[in-house]
């Protein structure tokens, strides 16, 4: 996206243009499923004087405004995404740790149907698949990431 994109984001969701909100949606929009700290590392590139407070408050204001969309997969930090306004759901390596995006899922899905919902108007659901990602597919078994992920998995 492009900085214009970004600043008419900002205004229409009735936020002020400011630099630390423009460099944390850069970050967030380059990095898929970014922590807090990769997100405040590449903002510190761009505006060395921020805070970490200050990324925090413009993460929470952003997500408060829908521009971005904070996730915390179980086991994980938070971390945050641009792909909003959609019911879409993440897979999860074991063994490393890496998020991508899934679509909503296709065909029959009796699990995604409450059995029972309690009165509620249910329009959305959070699926978290968990697997292993290409890259510790084809790495050896033994390596150290997995043995290690294992043995805290074990822990649990």
């Amino acid at each position: 996206m492009a900085i214009s994109d970004f600043d008419l984001m900002l205004r229409g969701a009735a936020l002020r243009v400011t630099r630390p909100r423009m460099a944390v949606l850069t970050a967030v929009h380059a990095r898929p499923h970014a922590d807090t700290v990769s997100i405040f590392s590449a903002v510190r590139r761009e505006l060395p004087e921020v805070s970490h407070q200050a990324v925090y408050d413009v993460l929470r204001a952003l997500t408060a405004a829908g521009l971005v969309r904070r996730i915390q997969p179980s086991g994980s930090v938070a971390r945050y995404e641009s792909r909003v306004g959609d019911n879409h759901h993440h897979v999860v390596c074991r063994s490393c740790g890496a998020i991508a995006d899934v679509d909503c899922a296709v065909g029959g899905t009796p699990c995604l149907t409450a059995s029972d919902n309690q009165g509620f108007s249910i329009d959305e659901a959070e699926v978290t698949y968990r697997g292993a990602c290409p890259a510790c597919v084809a790495a050896p078994a033994t390596s150290d990431r997995t043995r290690d992920r294992q043995e805290k998995d074990r822990r649990v």
